[in-house]
């Protein structure tokens, strides 16, 4: 590997633990560059954030590694844990990402690497003995100290009452030193970096609860000896490890699935010589035109086309499709998808990030670094309401004191627990999260999670025709014959004939009829007519034409059909063929009638034929002839009446409209990964994603206004209830783990995506 050459002489690679991460063949494996001509020469890279406890702990990343030299823009998902730098190779360099990481406190390695999973199996088995620790530990102070709260005055004598609050104590321990760690480690970070993250009040809560309860033990005569919180302490600690355990199996059930894609692709390959062996090579040494032998089990390393064997394919990770997919001889495979059946000879096409793969998990690393308004305004308004809530702790503390320092400090730790806004950063980002991977499991990538903001509020659904509601091939919608012949003696004579033929029409006549025990031979393609050849079967031979009304002699009254079959005796049948309708175009639009929305067909087609193909999909206002600039105008004036738009197109040719639409939505293979400006990217190209997500979007708004709801309501309440002192510190803190727990298991409900949901669903 050779140093970054793009960086100055002066910022060459500093020896040190981090300088191999200068070098530009490791950089490059967890970056890649933007093509935006507005980011020339900018690349954007993905680091694995370590030591990550809080929502809060995302702004203090992003705060870190902003000052960082070369770093334009920084974006870090607290719930994936992920961050995404946008950077100046000419200007810095990625060791010093990692050297302003470790001075805040916090340690990274690249999402590229198949190591960034390891921290995280290592943190999240922490986490469950944490848990398990102060699950066992709670059971048992909460035993000692039920006698203190059912016994009368007097009947708890002295010396037994001592003796369970030293076994509550030494309980108690293995709670504060072990279950947590991750709280003080966080607090300390924040105050020697002179910030209020969301660990302070929490851990200053645990702090002043168990301290005071630690001077009653050892002097019962003393000003705290009236009162102990072992029991709210330990109950606090188990109920907001659980709710952070929950938070975490939410978010590796969604930001998971990213380095389960990841993955996918193999290290090795067998790669056949010119001798016709087979050699196991290292993956980044393919290149296009290399034959590689793919057994059963394996992932397919490459894009490429088969050339030897038929297999079933598993392509659900990459397009949502659960069904296994034939593959035979000429047929295209793509990155990441299985070989399930039998070995497959490709010759590879597309390697590295050229292929629909990498286009894919690109999508999906943007995704997962994003935040939607709601989940920024929800970071802004934590870091001042932490400095209120310590201001009112202290005030709380300082009015009570003269009704004794044990009963101030109780109120004291009662607000800091109480009030600490865990629900209020929870609320928008674990309920995102969970719907876009639910999402993402279904071929829908949401590239902005911004997106499904946006989708609860359309109202309006335009749709584009070719390659959105249509597939790429044309059917055979109707057939008339002369008197005598038999539609499907028709049919099967001109699939015999169309055979010969690679035009769309003949396509389509070859699929529409079946050819067994008919055959034609001496057939020559007329350009711009048709074909024309002699039948073998029968009798006697016969001379058959297929092609247009002049080609076959068709009657005045015919020559309006499109295509049209003659023999000897003239006019023999006429085929009505138009673009194909989508299998489940009408199911989806049905859907969406049913969510109460406003469908539109606009298309740069002939009116006549977007007409008809309107009625058949079931949409009723359809307009046709519409060019690019036309469409843009058409979106413009639904937004100015007021209505907020969707706009379904196939990513070609729809650029400036989708960068309008409030909603915008690429249908469609390959082309769609390329479309900049679409906000959903659909990867199977069907058309029931479009009610699917406005659905899931409906569901996800509801949700967030539950959780914010839930949370601003629960704050209304209880702050004032520990202010006049009516709620214990451990009310407070099963409160607040509670509303915690509520935000995490509400927004959990989103991790699937009910079949068939509709609207209100």
């Amino acid at each position: 590997m050779q140093a970054a050459h793009l960086l100055p002489a002066d910022q060459a690679p500093a020896p040190g633990p981090d300088a191999a991460l200068d070098e530009r063949g490791v950089w490059e494996e967890f970056s890649r560059p933007l093509l935006q001509a507005a980011q020339a020469g900018l690349w954007e890279s993905y680091l694995a954030i370590e030591g990550m406890h809080c929502a809060s702990c995302a702004l203090t990343v992003e705060q870190a590694l902003a000052g960082a030299p070369g770093v334009r823009e920084v974006r870090v998902n607290g719930s994936a844990q992920v961050a995404r730098v946008v950077w100046s190779p000419g200007e810095g360099r990625p060791s010093q990402w990692w050297q302003a990481l470790r001075r805040a406190g916090y340690g990274a390695l690249p999402a590229g690497d198949q190591l960034a999973a390891l921290p995280r199996e290592r943190e999240a088995r922490r986490l469950l003995w944490r848990w398990l620790v102060a699950g066992f530990c709670m059971m048992q102070v909460m035993m000692y100290a039920t006698p203190a709260y059912i016994a009368g005055p007097g009947e708890l004598p002295a010396d037994a009452q001592a003796l369970l609050r030293w076994a509550s104590w030494v309980l108690t321990l293995p709670v504060v030193l072990f279950s947590c760690r991750p709280f003080f480690a966080s607090a300390l970070r924040d105050l020697r970096h002179a910030r209020v993250g969301m660990d302070v009040p929490v851990a200053l809560g645990i702090a002043i609860a168990f301290g005071a309860s630690t001077a009653g033990t050892f002097d019962p005569a003393g000003p705290f000896g009236r009162e102990v919180w072992f029991d709210s302490v330990t109950m606090f600690v188990f109920f907001l490890l659980s709710g952070r355990l929950l938070e975490q199996r939410l978010r590796d059930r969604t930001a998971g699935a990213l380095q389960a894609l990841m993955r996918r692709v193999p290290a090795t390959v067998e790669r056949r010589r010119e001798d016709g062996g087979f050699e196991r090579v290292a993956v980044r040494r393919l290149a296009a035109g290399d034959a590689i032998r793919v057994l059963p089990g394996e992932a397919f390393p490459a894009d490429g086309v088969v050339l030897e064997g038929r297999s079933r394919v598993d392509e659900a990770l990459l397009t949502g499709e659960s069904t296994p997919l034939a593959r035979a001889p000429g047929q295209a495979v793509v990155a990441g998808s299985h070989n399930l059946a039998s070995p497959l000879l490709v010759r590879v096409q597309r390697t590295g990030d050229a292929t629909r793969y990498a286009a894919i998990v690109a999508l999906m690393e943007q995704a997962s670094v994003d935040k939607p308004r709601l989940a920024l305004l929800a970071d802004r308004i934590a870091r001042p309401f932490l400095l209120a809530v310590l201001a009112a702790a202290g005030a709380a503390a300082w009015w009570w004191w003269p009704q004794g320092p044990s009963q101030a400090l109780g109120i004291a730790v009662a607000v800091l627990i109480v009030t600490c806004p865990c629900a209020l950063s929870l609320a928008t980002p674990t309920a995102t999260l969970a719907a876009a991977g639910a999402l993402a499991r279904r071929g829908i990538l949401v590239r902005r999670l911004e997106a499904l903001e946006t989708g609860a509020t359309v109202d309006t659904v335009v749709f584009d025709k070719t390659g959105t509601l249509t597939t790429d091939r044309m059917g055979v919608l109707g057939v008339r014959t002369r008197p005598g012949v038999e539609a499907s003696q028709a049919r099967a004579l001109a699939a015999a004939l169309a055979r010969h033929s690679l035009h769309p029409v003949s396509r389509a006549l070859t699929a529409a009829g079946p050819t067994a025990g008919v055959e034609v031979s001496h057939v020559e393609e007329l350009a711009g007519r048709g074909l024309r050849g002699t039948l073998v079967t029968g009798a006697r031979p016969r001379a058959l034409r297929l092609g247009s009304a002049a080609l076959c002699g068709v009657p005045d009254d015919r020559a309006g059909e499109q295509v049209h079959l003659a023999d000897e005796q003239g006019w023999l049948a006429s085929f009505r063929l138009d673009e194909t309708l989508r299998d489940d175009a009408r199911e989806a639009v049905a859907r969406l009638h049913r969510q109460r929305l406003e469908l539109r067909l606009l298309s740069g087609d002939r009116q006549e034929a977007v007409q008809r193909l309107a009625r058949r999909a079931g949409i009723a206002t359809a307009t046709g002839e519409r060019t690019p600039e036309d469409k843009l105008a058409a979106v413009q004036a639904l937004q100015a009446q007021g209505h907020r738009v969707a706009m379904v197109g196939d990513g070609l040719n729809d650029g400036p409209v989708l960068a309008r639409a409030d909603l915008s939505l690429a249908m469609g293979e390959g082309a769609p990964l390329a479309q900049a400006q679409a906000d959903v990217v659909v990867l199977g190209g069907r058309l029931d994603a479009v009610p699917t997500l406005l659905a899931q979007a409906r569901r996800t708004r509801r949700v967030v206004r539950q959780n914010l709801a839930w949370a601003a309501a629960y704050n209304a309440v209880c702050v004032p209830l520990a202010l006049a002192g009516w709620m214990p510190a451990w009310l407070a803190g099963l409160g607040m783990a509670a509303s915690s727990l509520a935000v995490v298991l509400n927004a959990a409900r989103l991790a699937s995506v009910p079949s068939g949901a509709k609207a209100g669903s």
